[in-house]
């Protein structure tokens, strides 16, 4: 098995670059069966998040309406000790924002947003999720990795998705025919001493069937 990072391989996958976040509805295109919004993490962010007590690091599974998520994560990382500063402003308004699109582009009234502080290995197979479509969104550490399977083996071609950079993926219950193949994982990390914080977030239209 060979990982590459960045988009290389995102054509034979059914994943798309954008460079924009408007782009992330692609994913409703019969052909893709999975987006990237590439971006740039600011320096002085990626450095104080990278450097960030892993204590302080904020981790929860919520389920409430996008425009909620803001108040909510700001609660979270005053629960975790996090200092009030200006990245940790950005990091509660990217999660906030990221929320807002993801809502809209699934038209989903709630959403199920889970913030993980990973040092194992965490869904380290690669699968497929048992939901409509899911973002995904690593803040610090090694992003997820995907590729092509057909068989139920590993791919023998992995990309990595940049830190920083949200992918947006169906999942086995998206409606209608999708592309087959791409199969996604958190990268396996156990005994590296990485940490890894990972934004999650699913779509909701019936909060009380969630329960």
């Amino acid at each position: 098995m060979t990982v590459h990072p960045g988009s290389w391989l995102a054509a034979e996958t059914g994943v798309v670059i954008v460079e924009e976040p408007e782009g992330l509805a692609a994913i409703r295109r019969p052909d893709v069966a999975a987006a990237i919004w590439h971006r740039q993490p600011l320096r002085a962010f990626q450095r104080w998040i990278d450097t960030l007590d892993p204590a302080l690091l904020p981790s929860a599974r919520l389920i409430l309406r996008p425009a909620d998520v803001r108040d909510a994560v700001t609660q979270l990382c005053d629960g975790a000790g996090m200092p009030d500063c200006a990245s940790r402003v950005r990091l509660i308004d990217d999660v906030a924002a990221l929320a807002d699109l993801f809502g809209h582009v699934m038209r989903a009234p709630y959403l199920r947003l889970r913030l993980d502080v990973v040092t194992g290995n965490a869904c380290r197979k690669f699968h497929v999720d048992s939901v409509t479509a899911r973002l995904v969104c690593t803040y610090r550490g090694q992003g997820t990795q995907y590729g092509v399977s057909h068989d139920g083996s590993d791919p023998a071609r992995v990309v990595t998705v940049a830190t920083g950079s949200p992918m947006l993926l169906r999942g086995t219950a998206w409606p209608g025919t999708a592309p087959a193949g791409l199969v996604h994982r958190s990268p396996p990390i156990e005994g590296t001493g990485e940490t890894r914080l990972l934004l999650v977030l699913d779509p909701v239209h019936e909060p009380e069937d969630e329960a």
